[in-house]
């Protein structure tokens, strides 16, 4: 695993690096998005296990080369818990993220022998790995080059085992036959977004 850490935006060269999919997750200020935190950084990893860890510009959060692979509906981007980072993301980036697997949401749908969805618990099962979490409470908005090794580690490990994760699940997916329940999970996850940015954090489904 190669870390390559950019500060406010990848380059044109590294945009067109990436051809099929792309792993990716965010760290921000706290949990609060929009309303109180704010993005910190995001993480890319593509196929090859190259892993891109950005700060963007926190005074005008301009990436013009990241939004264009945000944006490109022909780069599939792979994440755990999307809900939290496409709000972040498409909130502070002026974008919108396209060509989505959540492996949270497909976990959730079809593990319903365990109640375990997080990614600690698929990079156990599927990559045979552990994890360590602790450092996820972590000052994400000090300066990139300030960032401990336990720190980056941390972050790089959110998407260097996405890949894996996402061909095992999207196979028992296909198992099962809950494909395309999964595919209409996803189509709702832009109205999920929206109800947590106007400030509907709960489930509005419930009684």
């Amino acid at each position: 695993m190669k870390i390559n850490k950019i500060k406010e935006d990848i380059t044109s060269d590294i945009a067109n690096s990436f051809k099929n999919s792309i792993a990716i997750d965010t760290e921000a200020t706290g949990l609060q998005i929009p309303e109180r935190d704010k993005l910190s950084l995001i993480q890319i990893c593509d196929e090859n296990k190259n892993v891109y860890i950005i700060q963007p510009n926190k005074n005008n959060f301009k990436a013009p080369n990241l939004v264009s692979v945000l944006e490109n509906d022909k780069i599939l981007k792979i994440g755990h818990f999307l809900r939290f980072d496409k709000n972040a993301l498409e909130y502070f980036l002026k974008c919108k993220l396209k060509n989505i697997f959540d492996t949270k949401i497909a976990s959730k749908i079809v593990r319903t022998y365990t109640d375990a969805h997080g990614l600690k618990n698929l990079v156990q099962e599927f990559c045979n790995k552990s994890i360590d979490k602790r450092q996820g409470s972590s000052d994400w908005n000090k300066d990139i080059d300030e960032l401990s090794d336990k720190q980056l580690e941390y972050a790089a490990n959110d998407v260097i085992y996405l890949h894996k994760i996402k061909s095992d699940l999207e196979k028992m997916l296909i198992r099962e036959k809950r494909v395309e329940l999964f595919n209409r999970c996803l189509n709702f996850l832009d109205t999920r977004v929206d109800l947590d940015q106007k400030g509907f954090k709960e489930d509005i489904f419930e009684h």
